[in-house]
């Protein structure tokens, strides 16, 4: 079949699960956690997965997993990604999952970090079909919401796979597919190959969600249009600058760009993140959570480097948030351009 171009930002339906739009955030590993999903909501991403969770059940007690688990506050739908290689444990992790509030289960086959794929998890299963089949299988029979997957174009350039493993899912009872272009071993140099993911969403008839350098509404309409998708996730460009979803939202149902965020809703959403982030995790870890994001506000901000030495090393809420203040009442509007 061939995909139809798509550019309009219409809602998305995964299984049972209805989503307000068809752009959304990619689920990264210390990143995408419970603050930022929320922030994220509420400025256009219709789609917030969840970091990834091992899918070792007997790890949950840990800091990091419990905050992983934490969906307080969440809008629905509540997508919780999980990540292991052995077929029963990740039925049993997607089942812990739905108890605790999943409603959408998300599998990750598209991690390239070292450490995952070092315990044949991630975008190492790639290699592995018969075990992705079993791994789907025994999930998708485990838990009555839909299963979700994660996958990349393949393991390498010589061993693309995606089509295979497309279909795979789809004969498994996924519910739906977004692929990251880019092979694994690729991590995330070069470009995305957008023509990959065209042949994967022709190969198949569940959703197809693209991911991979969409950083802008123009490049996210062009995705859209070279790869058929029926929707879209934005995982880098996102970071420090989470209102990029409802410009990308808003481009592609409308064909038009709207105005940048003003400084003043800048500093409001910059300041709302990281109460937020220090209500979620306590003043002292949220402080060192808050640092990487004041980092990724200013990236972009002529003037902001010296800003941004002093935020990273505060070592109070306080502190960080006086000087978020004295930045934006200091600075000149014309240099606070988004």
């Amino acid at each position: 079949m061939t995909p139809v171009c798509k550019t309009k930002s219409d809602p998305l339906r995964i299984g049972d699960c209805s989503f307000p739009g068809n752009v959304g955030l990619a689920p990264m590993a210390g990143v995408t956690d419970l603050p930022f999903r929320r922030l994220c909501r509420r400025l256009g991403a219709a789609i917030c997965p969840s970091e990834m969770i091992t899918s070792d059940t007997r790890l949950w007690n840990s800091r990091k997993s419990r905050y992983r688990l934490d969906h307080g506050g969440e809008p629905d739908p509540i997508m919780v990604q999980i990540a292991g290689a052995e077929p029963g444990m990740m039925a049993e992790a997607a089942i812990r999952s739905v108890d605790l509030g999943a409603q959408i289960i998300d599998i990750n086959m598209g991690c390239p970090a070292k450490k995952v794929c070092n315990r044949a998890a991630g975008s190492a299963l790639l290699r592995d079909e018969a075990l992705v089949a079993a791994i789907l299988e025994t999930v998708v029979s485990a838990v009555r919401v839909p299963v979700t997957l994660k996958i990349r174009t393949g393991w390498d350039r010589r061993r693309r796979n995606g089509i295979r493993i497309a279909r795979i899912a789809e004969e498994c009872g996924v519910a739906a597919l977004s692929v990251h272009g880019r092979t694994r071993a690729d991590r995330f140099a070069g470009e995305a190959e957008y023509r990959t993911i065209r042949r994967i969403k022709a190969s198949v008839g569940i959703p197809v969600l693209a991911n991979g350098d969409i950083d802008s509404p123009a490049k996210a309409a062009s995705v859209m249009a070279v790869t058929g998708a029926d929707g879209l996730l934005i995982g880098r460009a996102a970071q420090g600058r989470p209102w990029i979803f409802r410009e990308v939202s808003h481009y592609l149902q409308n064909g038009t760009e709207i105005a940048p965020p003003t400084a003043a809703e800048v500093r409001d959403i910059m300041l709302a993140h990281l109460d937020s982030l220090y209500s979620f995790y306590g003043e002292f870890t949220g402080v060192r959570v808050a640092r990487k994001h004041l980092s990724w506000y200013c990236r972009s901000r002529p003037g902001a480097e010296a800003f941004r030495h002093s935020a990273v090393r505060a070592e109070s809420a306080a502190k960080q948030l006086r000087l978020v203040r004295e930045f934006f009442d200091q600075t000149p509007p014309e240099e606070l351009a988004a």
